[in-house]
Parts: C-alpha cells; structure tokens; sequence
C-alpha cells in the first residue's frame, strides 16, 4: 500500500474513533429529535377552558370516537385564553385536549380553579409539567401554536 493510501486510511480510522460522538444522533436514529424541550418543568402556562358555547358539534362528535385525526392545521396569530391551553398541551407533546385524554385514558384535565387554564400535564414518558395561573404563552410565541380542526 502507498504511503498516500496508508494516509487515507488514517485519516478514515482517525474520523471513525474520533468523531463518532457527532454521529450519534442522526435523523436516521429512532431516539432522534425525540428528547423533551429544554424547560423547566416547574415553569407554567395558563389558560380558560373552552366553554360548551365555543365547542362545535363536530368537535364533539371527535371526542367521543377513539382514533381521532385532525382535518386541518393552522397557525395562532392572536394570544387568546384558548391559545393558552393549546400551548400548554403542545409543550407537554400533546395536539390538544382531545389528543390528551385519548392518550392518558382520562376524563378530568387539572386546571387552576381562579383562571381555567391547565395547572398539570403528564408527559407521554409519565413525567409531569406544572403551570403557573398566569400566562406563559408570550407574544413571541403564540406563532407557534398549532390550532387543529376535526
């Protein structure tokens, strides 16, 4: 073998052993992009449950069947107490209410008595997030809610 061929092969070895570490999470990975966000668990948001006046049938009619799939996705462009509860569900990794109690296999969401909005989530890897009674969904985020239709 050549020395430029020995070099190359070093080189390779070298790449192997050494930077492995930046090969470990890869999109091909099944563990990848799954690890929960950054936050503070004991960091809240808070929001108002949906009265039965702004709930349509069909969202109804969603939550009784099982396997529920929305029919369209849009984004949040206005903070609303809605919007709050929505990005407390989404932080916990969650769509939405429905999705949460289909899930978790419950029928009562803990919500803060004074404000409705969601006090406690567990996460699907059974931890918990706790929120505050004020708002935690800043100006700055509410683009990134995701508000579904069934």
């Amino acid at each position: 073998m050549s020395w430029a061929l020995q070099q190359v092969a070093r080189r390779q070895e070298g790449f192997q052993s050494h930077d492995c570490r930046t090969l470990a999470a890869q999109p091909s990975d099944p563990e990848w992009g799954t690890k929960a966000p950054l936050r503070s668990p004991a960091s809240s948001r808070r929001g108002v449950p949906l009265s039965p006046e702004l709930i349509s049938n069909k969202t109804l009619a969603a939550m009784a069947s099982s396997d529920v799939k929305p029919k369209s996705i849009s984004r949040a462009k206005k903070w609303s107490e809605e919007i709050e509860n929505l990005y407390r569900f989404q932080q916990a990794g969650y769509r939405d209410e429905i999705e949460y109690k289909q899930v978790k296999q419950v029928s009562m969401v803990d919500r803060w008595p004074e404000t409705g909005y969601v006090k406690k989530l567990q996460r699907r890897d059974n931890t918990f997030y706790y929120y505050n009674k004020q708002r935690e969904c800043e100006d700055k985020e509410v683009h990134k809610v995701k508000i579904y239709a069934y």
